[in-house]
């Protein structure tokens, strides 16, 4: 008998699971698998709860007809195997919320039975979690997502990240706060300005598409610009001018430079290569270089893209993509550098990789990966 708790078997047992159609053995498969994985455990919850949301409603909203549809998709749910290589995808509107979880084609089935539930019951819940009137979506480390605002526009949030917006996103402004790093196109409303707050900075746009990096741990902010215009100002300066970028323009800021300088250059003035007044710069792209491949957007591509990066530095990416922790036992080996990419590879394929680049030892106990230099 195939593993019914392997990727797209777990999903089916949740699907007959919250369907009331699980076995007792299935049950204990399930409450098994999910013991193992905290984070799961808490999104099963939080669809257990949705599901039965609507359980106090008339009787009209679970006739016959809805009964064949969600036997309809489970059964497809059970037949489907093929996985899916996109990142997730959520969808949410302002008043109705569909969400599709594009993590395998049976995760997509029952998430879809859940949105179509959700939508049919009239319920206001969501699978992005909510706290005085604000959602919160976050990409955990070792997963990407892509979510569609209530506005239509779309945000790809990369390992580690974090954004928050409005509940009902209905405003003058368009207004959503970054913790980490995560690409924007956002759909053009003139009178509706969308502005991204991230580490002490407001980027404001009105349909561009644009990538925002500022982890934690980052010392700078990162805003690389694809198409629009963006305009970026310190949070907190009176009378500043605002930096404007163009198409294929990157700037670099300082995440704690007391201020801005004024002394810009003119932005119809082409930039021979990088104008670098303290605490900012401006960059050209190179645009010989394919999207999916830029350091600055290839990871919506889903490669991770690194160059001349120190092993300290690659070791924070590393963490994020595939949800490790990476220590390094001497200071030596923290001083190699490493340029290259990784697509499909496992951690321990892309640890062999970087093995056979440079000379470091490494050896791999469970999520943990201590580093060392050759003796």
């Amino acid at each position: 008998m195939q593993d019914q708790t392997s990727n797209n078997g777990l999903w089916f047992l949740i699907a007959r699971s919250l369907s009331g159609e699980a076995t007792s053995v299935e049950e204990e498969q399930l409450r098994q698998a999910l013991m193992k994985d905290i984070a799961l455990q808490q999104q099963y919850d939080l669809m257990k709860r949705m599901w039965h949301a609507g359980d106090n409603q008339s009787a009209a909203n679970t006739d016959e007809e809805e009964k064949k549809n969600i036997t309809r998709i489970l059964q497809l749910a059970k037949t489907e195997t093929q996985p899916s290589d996109e990142i997730p995808l959520i969808q949410i509107k302002s008043r109705r919320r569909y969400l599709y979880v594009l993590s395998g084609v049976a995760a997509v089935l029952i998430l879809v039975v859940l949105g179509w539930f959700i939508n049919n019951s009239n319920t206001k819940k969501s699978l992005t979690s909510k706290a005085n009137n604000t959602q919160n979506l976050v990409a955990a480390n070792g997963s990407r997502t892509r979510t569609i605002l209530p506005d239509g526009s779309t945000v790809w949030l990369n390992a580690g990240s974090h954004i928050s917006f409005a509940e009902d996103f209905s405003g003058k402004t368009r207004e959503v706060v970054l913790d980490g790093e995560a690409y924007f196109d956002v759909v053009k409303q003139p009178q509706r300005p969308f502005i991204v707050h991230v580490s002490g900075y407001d980027i404001r746009v009105l349909g561009t598409a644009f990538n925002v990096k500022s982890y934690p741990k980052d010392k700078t902010v990162e805003t690389t610009l694809i198409r629009g215009l963006v305009q970026v100002t310190k949070q907190g300066v009176n009378l500043q001018k605002p930096i404007v970028l163009h198409p294929n323009q990157k700037l670099i800021v300082d995440k704690f430079a007391a201020n801005i300088p004024n002394n810009l250059p003119d932005n119809n003035t082409p930039l021979t290569n990088q104008v670098d007044p303290k605490d900012f710069s401006i960059r050209k792209l190179d645009t010989s270089i394919q999207e999916s491949e830029r350091i600055e957007t290839a990871w919506i591509y889903n490669r991770l893209q690194f160059r001349g990066d120190s092993f300290t530095d690659l070791a924070d990416k590393l963490e994020r993509w595939y949800n490790v922790k990476i220590i390094f036992d001497d200071e030596r080996v923290q001083q190699l550098n490493f340029t290259g990419s990784f697509e499909q590879e496992t951690i321990e394929q892309a640890f062999a990789a970087l093995k056979t680049a440079n000379a470091f030892n490494y050896r791999i106990e469970g999520k943990d990966i201590h580093v060392y230099s050759v003796k």
